[in-house]
């Protein structure tokens, strides 16, 4: 019963954290990030087994991850509020060519992350865009001005 408590725990913790962090795709993380998740991997196991080796403890903590998982998918998907709390919603980013710095820093995005990505969709200048919008995922959709 203990690895189901600390799997618990341990799940929600790096729920929130995830949360926190931000929205980020997997292709757009830097080498060290993807290092830094893969040490948060083996350090995660370590605390939650505390080092149990055992078959039996293996199952137990992938069960209850894997429970907790598809749970928090149920919930997300029966209900909005819990939805909004998971997935969170898009956020405008730019309205009418203009960048909207609030919700930039709120995301903790710079302007030139915006025209990066607007470069990539074969957008010249962000005066040519009616609207670009993080999306849940973490990418960025534009829509272009008529």
């Amino acid at each position: 019963m203990d690895l189901v408590i600390r799997a618990t725990v341990v799940f929600f913790f790096i729920f929130l954290i995830t949360r926190i962090a931000g929205r980020r795709e997997l292709s757009s993380l830097e080498p060290f990030d993807v290092i830094l998740l893969v040490v948060l991997g083996d350090l995660v196991q370590q605390g939650i087994t505390q080092s149990d080796e055992s078959v039996t403890g293996t199952l137990i903590v992938i069960s209850t991850v894997t429970l907790l998982s598809v749970g928090v998918s149920w919930l997300s998907f029966r209900s909005g509020r819990v939805r909004l709390v998971t997935e969170g919603q898009p956020i405008v980013l730019v309205q009418d060519g203009e960048i909207i710095e609030r919700n930039l820093r709120r995301e903790r995005l710079t302007r030139g992350d915006v025209e990066e990505e607007a470069r990539k969709q074969q957008i010249s200048s962000l005066a040519d865009v009616r609207w670009a919008i993080l999306e849940e995922a973490g990418s960025i959709s534009f829509v272009p001005r008529p």
